[in-house]
């Protein structure tokens, strides 16, 4: 392999080595199990202490951890979310935790995006290219829906947007929209755990969580795929008009 193209290989895969390469240590490290409401639970009034005396920093390192939680595929999102709200309130919280998460989502999509699209274009059929052109005509639209239903999960969306190559700012802009209600809800959640802890109960997602809390975040998903059925519904009919004549 001559040099130009060790470098080129290095340009193309050496981000995503390097985070597999964090995910491996920070798995054996044991920092994945650290992001728990165990850990919330005991270590929270210090953080809140610091939180409360520092709270720009503390607003920084929390962005950080969360980027980098996301960029790693640790599966920890959850917890940040709510540990944003229960540090910095509800409103403070939801937004250090939209923008971490859109930061570490957009590492994600890039690096993926980089590796292997250009790859899998080429492939004889080009399947993707195909999938990749219907999905762009409603880009922003299909990936608002896939962020506000917090079923899908964050890796696998990152990962499909970065192989199909939608635009940036597409990106951007409907990651941080699609995410803002439910990051809000959950830092809402989260600003009220330390009345939860201070009763001493035992506090388990499956108590925090309920139909009320998440149904009318699937309902928003659903409104929010309405205009591309609509467009698609159009073109079909007018299809078969043109079809008729």
């Amino acid at each position: 392999m001559t040099p130009d193209a060790t470098l080129a290989w290095l340009r193309r895969f050496g981000p995503l080595g390097a985070l597999l390469i964090l995910l491996v240590v920070a798995l054996a490290s044991g920092v994945g199990d650290k992001l728990s409401l165990e850990t919330l639970q005991a270590q929270g009034q210090a953080l809140q202490t610091y939180a409360a005396a520092h709270p720009f920093r503390s607003a920084a390192i929390y962005i950080l951890i969360y980027v980098a939680t996301v960029s790693i595929s640790l599966p920890g999102a959850l917890i940040l979310s709510l540990t944003g709200g229960f540090l910095f309130g509800p409103i403070g919280g939801g937004a250090v935790a939209v923008t971490g998460a859109t930061g570490g989502s957009t590492v994600v999509y890039l690096v993926c995006r980089s590796a292997f699209g250009d790859f899998l274009r080429r492939k004889p059929g080009a399947l993707l290219a195909r999938v990749e052109e219907g999905f762009k005509t409603n880009a922003f639209s299909y990936l608002l829906t896939l962020r506000l239903i917090p079923a899908f999960p964050l890796l696998l969306v990152n990962v499909a947007s970065g192989l199909m190559n939608i635009p940036l700012r597409t990106y951007l802009l409907a990651s941080f929209l699609g995410m803002i209600p439910s990051s809000f809800v959950y830092a809402g959640i989260g600003s009220g755990l330390g009345h939860i802890f201070a009763s001493g109960e035992p506090v388990t997602m499956h108590t925090l969580f309920s139909p009320r809390v998440y149904l009318p975040i699937v309902a928003m998903g659903g409104l929010a795929l309405l205009p591309p059925l609509w467009r698609f519904w159009r073109r079909r009919r007018v299809a078969e008009a043109s079809d008729v004549q």
